[in-house]
């Protein structure tokens, strides 16, 4: 008897997908190229098929191409590690995510800057689908930063006292909004510069209730009395003067260099006022904190104010994956507006 073989549908229809890679580290314009590849359209058992829809440069997505960043995905590797996208299908097997959510990578150095990307339910977190594109695409880095460090290192209450440098970062500025709703009280180090007036009054109407320039803070014109927490993102002098400024117990929590400078502690205030020093990563809270209820409970409370108006959207300058190269050499010479990648 003839016995015809017939070979089994093992190999599952592929959907093409665009993505930004990078092979190896180096000047990020000049090491991410644009490529094709094609990405199966059936979920394994514990995987997750995503649409992903928008996804920022940050100066950590830059670090990370130029090797200096402490996630160090392996090569080659997809860029990006913040976005959002929507689950458009999930395997057999997936229980904490279903077809239709809105995700955000659950840790850095998942790769967001691609069309389509099949990833493992463990991969990615859910949040509110109604959250609108301009917050969405910047939920898991800034705005939990700004969140934690405030809730996390001293027990602030209604009246009290933080100050910061960098308060025009796109940290600062999710600070003051927060420092604003809690009813606490915010002083913003910044930079001089010639449009100081139009810096200073938009970060008074997001709610600072002082902005001062470094000079200003190196020649302690100004006394602050009972500031509970200072947040450094800068090192060097500044950090120095920041911590001058604590009261007794209070600490200095540092989550940047942007000076390239060693932090700096006054030693009366360390001995005789018993200031701390702390430092602060988000990626490291993400990878220790193994409860999503507490997590969840942090993207209610930001979410929240954010779809009240509370929060103010971010400025975006939008962009296409084939506009890469333009768009990442804006992003590491101009600080002003966050370019985003925008991927549907």
């Amino acid at each position: 008897m003839l016995k015809v073989f017939m070979l089994r549908s093992t190999v599952q229809r592929a959907a093409s997908t665009r993505q930004l890679i990078y092979e190896g580290y180096g000047n990020p314009p000049e090491a991410i190229k644009l490529n094709s590849t094609n990405v199966a359209d059936k979920p394994g058992a514990k995987e997750v098929l995503v649409k992903w829809i928008a996804a920022p440069i940050n100066p950590a997505d830059l670090n990370q191409i130029q090797g200096v960043y402490p996630v160090k995905p392996n090569l080659p590797a997809v860029g990006g590690n913040e976005g959002f996208g929507r689950v458009i299908s999930v395997g057999s097997n997936v229980r904490s995510i279903k077809e239709g959510d809105h995700v955000i990578p659950n840790k850095s150095g998942l790769g967001t800057w691609r069309e389509l990307g099949l990833h493992s339910e463990a991969d990615v977190f859910p949040i509110d689908n109604t959250l609108p594109l301009e917050y969405a695409a910047v939920l898991q880095v800034n705005p939990p930063t700004a969140y934690r460090m405030l809730k996390d290192f001293i027990g602030l209450q209604k009246g009290d006292t933080i100050v910061q440098n960098g308060a025009n970062s796109a940290v600062g500025k999710q600070v003051i909004q927060i420092c604003r709703i809690l009813g606490i009280k915010s002083v913003n180090v910044v930079r001089n510069r010639e449009n100081l007036d139009e810096l200073v009054k938009e970060l008074k109407d997001l709610g600072a209730n002082d902005v001062i320039t470094q000079e200003e803070l190196y020649g302690r014109k100004k006394k602050f009395p009972g500031v509970k927490l200072a947040l450094n993102c800068v090192g060097g002098r500044s950090s120095l003067f920041l911590a001058s400024l604590l009261d007794h117990g209070g600490c200095m929590v540092t989550y940047g260099g942007m000076s390239k400078q060693p932090v700096d502690c006054p030693t009366g205030p360390l001995i005789f006022e018993d200031i701390s020093l702390r430092g602060f990563w988000m990626s490291r809270w993400y990878d220790v904190q193994k409860s999503p209820e507490k997590r969840q409970e942090m993207y209610k409370e930001l979410t929240g104010w954010m779809k009240s108006g509370e929060m103010k959207k971010q400025a975006f300058v939008q962009n296409r994956l084939e506009d890469h190269a333009r768009a990442i050499e804006e992003a590491q010479n101009k600080h002003d507006k966050k370019q985003l990648f925008l991927l549907d």
